[in-house]
């Protein structure tokens, strides 16, 4: 990606591409920096900064058209081809991961799993058996896996990573509550749900403000 693009455009994108989805599935043809903001949750200026990063997409007094600036949005975000995924951790958070169908739906297959664990190993989700971790370097040369997911408890994530990497993953996400070191030839994107959940939590706080308590009970002030 060029580094004069800031990551968070790229995900303002992602946020503009599913707001056409949906207009697109309604009929609508046209629609204005404006009205994309509106239903973005920014401003129309940022709306044009961020496209002006890939084109020219939209005519003054006419907008954009819906269609055709989707399509160019999935081209940049690379959604018009399929991803091959792998998995590692099959525990709570990798059976969700694996039964998310919006992965599948945007181009991202989850084609291989796997696990240290022997009670897991062996065990097929739906149509696909469960890998041991030491089959991973052989499996993404067979399959051609290109992205690695960690699902794996924090103090194996770094071990996972290099794995993966050694296997040949082009990019990895990160769901362990770890920072993780990779090449700089990997992409790395981490979510951290504790941490989302404790910044909404203070949003909460700042708009609802609340005496503080101790076991629900109200704490006393000197």
């Amino acid at each position: 990606m060029d580094p004069r693009i800031p990551t968070s455009t790229i995900r303002r994108l992602s946020g503009y591409y599913r707001v056409l989805e949906e207009l697109e599935t309604e009929g609508h043809r046209t629609i204005s920096s404006q009205g994309l903001a509106h239903q973005s949750g920014v401003t129309s200026a940022q709306v044009r900064k961020d496209l002006s990063y890939f084109g020219n997409f939209g005519k003054r007094g006419l907008g954009y058209n819906v269609p055709r600036l989707r399509r160019e949005i999935k081209l940049i975000l690379g959604l018009n081809r399929r991803w091959k995924v792998a998995l590692v951790g099959a525990g709570n958070l990798g059976s969700a991961l694996y039964s998310y169908k919006e992965f599948r739906r945007q181009g991202f297959d989850i084609v291989g799993v796997f696990d240290m664990s022997a009670e897991r190993v062996g065990q097929k989700w739906r149509d696909l058996a469960i890998h041991h971790i030491d089959a991973l370097e052989t499996e993404a040369g067979r399959l051609g896996l290109e992205i690695g997911v960690i699902a794996v408890p924090a103090r194996a994530a770094q071990a996972v990573a290099d794995r993966l990497v050694a296997a040949g993953m082009h990019g990895i996400l990160n769901f362990a509550h770890r920072r993780i070191q990779v090449p700089p030839t990997v992409a790395l994107r981490t979510v951290n749900l504790s941490i989302e959940l404790e910044s909404l939590a203070f949003s909460i706080k700042g708009i609802h403000p609340k005496p503080a308590t101790t076991n629900g009970r109200r704490r006393k002030t000197a």
